[in-house]
């Protein structure tokens, strides 16, 4: 491997923490975590535009991320790997039934795990399916959750316009209402509820840090 994609991962994690040592952050919503932790276990949805900040403000939370099998999905995991945060390997695309079973068996062996419903390639902060057909077959709800920071780096060539937190931000971590998903519901129509709470939370997260 090339010395410096080797390095990424520790560069990436000594960066991070100086953003989190030199950040202000504020929690919102706190009281559906608390409501849906009640219950069980539970599913994290975050967009993939949002996912670096969680690697410091939830380090060492035992809930596997699904992360993509690509290059760059392998430094994502590394990376989170550092903090604490366990990976499980798959997407749509790659991996798909192997990580939904593992997905599921964590889910039923009582961890939480975290999905980005509009990764690995999108459409951006489009909802789709995956997320609510793990929750509807687990019984397990999934809880909406964002950040925004007010200093950031934004790469507007990614599909996603991918953003990194930059040191002295203030951050905003906001969690929306958790969803539930019935063995009877459509999931188009879950996916578009999620789609519309996270939305209307990540709105919130930025309103708040401007």
């Amino acid at each position: 491997m090339d010395p410096l994609r080797a390095a990424a991962p520790y560069l990436a994690y000594g960066f991070l923490n100086l953003v989190h040592r030199t950040s202000s952050i504020q929690w919102r919503g706190l009281e559906h975590l608390e409501a849906v932790k009640r219950s069980g276990p539970f599913i994290y949805a975050f967009w993939h535009q949002r996912q670096v900040a969680f690697t410091f403000t939830h380090r060492g939370t035992p809930a596997p991320v699904l992360v993509s099998r690509s290059r760059d999905g392998e430094l994502i995991a590394k990376t989170m790997g550092l903090f604490g945060i366990p990976a499980v390997r798959g997407s749509s695309s790659r991996g798909a039934s192997a990580s939904a079973k593992e997905l599921f068996e964590l889910l039923s062996s009582g961890s939480c795990v975290g999905i980005t419903p509009d990764g690995p390639k999108g459409p951006a902060r489009k909802a789709k399916e995956g997320a609510l057909y793990l929750a509807q077959k687990s019984g397990r709800p999934i809880l909406p959750i964002t950040n925004a920071a007010s200093r950031r780096l934004t790469f507007a060539k990614a599909w996603d316009r991918f953003q990194v937190p930059l040191p002295f931000s203030r951050i905003c971590v906001a969690h929306g209402p958790p969803v539930s998903v019935g063995p009877a519901d459509d999931l188009r129509d879950k996916a578009l509820e999620l789609e519309r709470s996270l939305n209307r939370v990540t709105d919130e997260a930025d309103e708040a840090v401007r």
